[in-house]
């Protein structure tokens, strides 16, 4: 193995974690978190450097080869890290967000008794977050795409004692299998038609004969359209664009801090990463890029409208982070991969802010996620309303054209204007897309901030009655509390006593957890402004070299409605969210018992439909090839009819032995008989 910089920066969490999950008894808890954090902030500090220097325009790219990983008949992949502007990115990404919530976990799960096993999860999910993003081959990306997978898994179950994690956690592993299964075949595909699984391979051998066809007898495709569109049912998985969605609500069951992991900058964003690293295939694919914006502007609206709905304060970002991976795609369905990345960067700092800050809120509130609950929480949380109010203008994408913004202003208006000027298939319905569900997002994003800070703490009436039936020995997120029964009672007592002034009977979080936060908040407002000539500006030719084709067309001259018309939605969203919530509530409470707020509210029923379609379907399938096809056509006419008939016969035969002389005289007598007049009838001993 070649010992570098580059190869540290991957295996530093990898170590970590196998220190910290195998000797977890012997180092204790203290010392299993400061490992693992201390080596996620290692391979911080190494990658801002690299990033720093692609900014600068002194980046070289390079691929460090490791060891070999499989040589086999033809098929070779070798280990490699690859550093370009791309991956760049993704390093700085990934080890910020995955280094803060490190630290933030810290103070979070500060009760939790398995800390050393959430850390060693959290390092191991780094670990396979960075071979994802650093592979020079398809079979290393799958090896990551795959150990995120795992981690995934075990981190939404983590609270193992809870049925609804460990559904959702087994929920979010089934579906993403059905992502990678058509993943898998993309892989397959590229190495049948041009012989390689290396990306520059692969890119160039397509692009030398972009006409080749794949497909069965006289079904024909272009090879590389098809290869692109498997390619895309896998990040459709990992990246829960619609359809395959499903699971990414439920995996708010893990802790707070594993959502602002999987969800901010990392497993959710490998599909984008995935589309823009085969940006090559996807160039020569038209078909193929255009699915990729239908289903992308799909999502981006399909999860806006049901986060309008939604009660759980986690929930809602969730499905903000669903809408905005929309965004990701359609913007690389059109061939802005550089504005996808953009916002995939920026939306690393205000959604991870967002998800941290609602974490802050659940910890203040003492475990309370329903928004119906809250309210009043501005004052006794002053800094984590002003940090959660910067996350929120940066999602909403607040800023005035010709002068600035927050982050989101920057990224999610350069999609929008790359989705008009595109010509390419669902291009226009792209756009239409996402400038409705900015309207959407604002409205669902100030809901959020005004039933959780605004108005008068509402309390939830059933909290003496929920705190019974768990005994007092779990939280509502479902981990044990440290703290002893008279200290629990105490913090009961302060949770649902309703200060005078109307605001909420909550706590500021610690330090520990707040530091994250400003940096993010600090992200989340400057991000934009920064970055924005090198990802979009002068200097992204510079920037990026051969890591994404960038289109190079000539300057478009957008209409005046079309810059503003972002900034104009979301003003309305804000006004409307503010007349229905901050005005008149009632006006909300009685939308809320509504048809189409049902609808919203049961995600547009889509796991009842797959429940009824694919585990009920699956189920009843199941049974009848058990029940019928087994069990009475299999068994039936073989071992089972086998046995029946032998016990049939056999209890025939039974019956003739009476046990009475008679009987068998009798019957002595009869064969007598009968073979004396087949002896006469046959001419038996009759001489010639």
């Amino acid at each position: 193995m070649q010992f570098s910089t580059e190869a540290l920066i991957v295996l530093a969490p990898l170590f970590a974690a196998a220190f910290a999950g195998l000797l977890q008894r012997y180092i204790g808890d203290k010392v299993a978190m400061g490992i693992t954090t201390a080596s996620v902030g290692l391979s911080l500090a190494l990658s801002w450097p690299i990033f720093l220097s692609f900014i600068g325009g002194e980046g070289q790219e390079r691929v460090i080869e490791l060891f070999r990983f499989i040589d086999v008949a033809g098929f070779s992949s070798i280990w490699s890290v690859r550093i370009d502007a791309l991956s760049a990115i993704m390093l700085v990404v990934v080890n910020t967000v995955s280094f803060l919530v490190h630290v933030y976990s810290i103070g979070y799960m500060s009760e939790d008794p398995h800390r050393a096993r959430f850390f060693s999860y959290l390092s191991f999910f780094t670990f396979s977050m960075l071979a994802l993003v650093t592979a020079n081959d398809f079979l290393q990306l799958f090896f990551g795409w795959e150990g995120v997978g795992v981690a995934s898994y075990l981190l939404i179950g983590f609270w193992y004692q809870k049925r609804s994690a460990n559904d959702a956690a087994i929920k979010a592993f089934v579906v993403n299998r059905i992502g990678d299964f058509g993943f898998a075949l993309g892989i397959m595909a590229a190495f049948f038609c041009y012989g390689s699984i290396q990306f520059d391979a692969v890119f160039e051998a397509a692009g030398a004969d972009p006409d080749l066809m794949l497909g069965v007898g006289d079904v024909q495709f272009r090879a590389v359209e098809v290869i692109a569109f498997l390619l895309f049912i896998g990040a459709m998985g990992k990246s829960a664009q619609f359809f395959l969605h499903v699971w990414l609500p439920d995996a708010m069951e893990g802790p707070t801090p594993v959502s602002a992991l999987i969800h901010a900058a990392t497993m959710v964003t490998a599909g984008v990463f995935m589309v823009c690293r085969a940006g090559e295939l996807y160039h020569l694919a038209p078909l193929a890029s255009g699915f990729v914006t239908i289903v992308g502007a799909t999502t981006a609206l399909f999860a806006a409208t049901i986060g309008l709905a939604q009660n759980d304060i986690k929930r809602v970002v969730a499905y903000s982070t669903c809408s905005q991976l929309g965004y990701m795609f359609f913007a690389a369905g059109v061939g802005a991969y550089n504005a996808a990345m953009f916002h995939l960067f920026t939306h690393a700092f205000f959604k991870a802010l967002l998800f941290l800050g609602a974490g802050s809120v659940i910890h203040g509130l003492h475990h309370e996620q329903d928004m119906r609950h809250m309210g009043g929480v501005r004052k006794p949380m002053p800094i984590t309303w002003a940090l959660m109010v910067i996350g929120t203008l940066a999602l909403m994408g607040f800023g005035i054209p010709g002068i600035g913004g927050f982050a989101g202003f920057y990224s999610k208006d350069a999609i929008i204007e790359a989705a008009y000027a595109s010509h390419g298939i669902g291009a226009q319905f792209a756009f239409w897309c996402g400038v409705t569900a900015a309207l959407l997002t604002s409205f669902y994003s100030w809901r959020l901030a005004f039933m959780t800070f605004e108005g008068r703490y509402r309390g939830n009436p059933d909290a003496h009655h929920h705190d019974a039936a768990h005994g007092h020995g779990h939280t509502q997120e479902g981990h044990e509390e440290a703290a002893s029964p008279a200290a629990h009672t105490d913090d009961h007592h302060e949770a649902h006593a309703k200060p005078a002034d109307g605001s909420a009977p909550a706590h500021e979080s610690p330090w520990i957890m707040l530091a994250p936060l400003l940096v993010l908040a600090a992200g989340a407002i400057a991000a934009g402004v920064l970055f924005y000539p090198y990802f979009l500006g002068d200097g992204a030719d510079a920037f990026w070299g051969d890591a994404i084709p960038l289109a190079h067309g000539e300057h478009h001259d957008f209409p005046t409605w079309v810059l503003w018309a972002p900034l104009i939605v979301g003003l309305i969203g804000f006004a409307f969210a503010a007349i229905f919530y901050l005005w008149k509530p009632g006006a909300a409470k009685a939308m809320a018992k509504g048809p189409v707020w049902a609808f919203l509210y049961n995600k547009w029923y889509f796991d009842e439909i797959y429940d009824f379609i694919f585990v009920k379907g699956a189920r009843a399938v199941g049974d009848l090839f058990w029940k019928v096809g087994d069990r009475k056509i299999i068994d039936g006419l073989g071992p089972d009819g086998v046995a029946a008939s032998s016990r049939f016969f056999s209890r025939g035969i039974r019956r003739v032995q009476t046990g009475f002389v008679y009987h068998y005289s009798f019957i002595m007598l009869i064969a007598a008989v009968a073979f004396g007049a087949y002896a006469i009838f046959s001419g038996i001993g009759v001489a010639p």
